[in-house]
């Protein structure tokens, strides 16, 4: 991660979800977690991930399909499922189901998710609509379960690996997302 992005982690921050995006058009990513202690940085975990169908973007707009790339605080949770022991605040809620009319592979997209705090309130519930950017910026970014390919905007991951995220990210650790593809990360 270049210097750029790295000066933008919070201090007090000693949690950080890292998403590795291939390429700036690709859906395909790594996501690791890394914990801070005694001022040094130790990778806990690591997982295949997809991040948006058309890949990355600085400027994220509402529809465009890309990621957005930066530094992103995480501090709220919530899903179809009851909560699997998560530390940050969680909405468990029928209302994170996924339209009928979205393809069968994504019924369990929203069974857990963790918010990305891009264009949106921190302290609500992943489903507030609340767009302070303006809805043409975009919102409702998440870390959520995987169905195999690109998303709209959010990160996926396995099921397993929403679960160590939801049970490992403490809000008194403060802990971030750094997400954007490689070649982004590296400026």
């Amino acid at each position: 991660m270049g210097d750029r992005l790295q000066g933008k982690i919070p201090d007090r921050s000693t949690q950080v979800v890292a998403v590795y995006g291939e390429g700036k058009d690709s859906p395909d990513s790594t996501v690791r977690l890394y914990t801070k202690r005694e001022d040094r940085w130790s990778r806990q975990a690591s997982w295949p991930a997809h991040n948006g169908k058309k890949g990355w973007t600085p400027n994220h707009r509402e529809g465009d399909k890309r990621s957005p790339v930066g530094v992103f605080t995480l501090s709220d949770a919530g899903g179809v499922l009851a909560d699997p022991g998560a530390r940050l605040p969680y909405t468990h809620s029928a209302a994170f189901t996924p339209p009928s009319y979205w393809p069968k592979k994504t019924r369990h997209d929203f069974d857990y998710v963790i918010a990305v705090d891009y264009n949106r309130v921190k302290g609500t519930s992943p489903l507030d609509p609340t767009r302070p950017r303006g809805k043409s910026k975009g919102g409702s970014i998440w870390l959520h379960r995987d169905h195999g390919s690109g998303t709209s905007g959010c990160v996926s991951v396995s099921k397993a690996a929403m679960e160590k995220l939801l049970r490992t990210l403490d809000p008194k650790r403060h802990p971030v997302v750094v997400m954007g593809d490689k070649a982004a990360l590296k400026g």
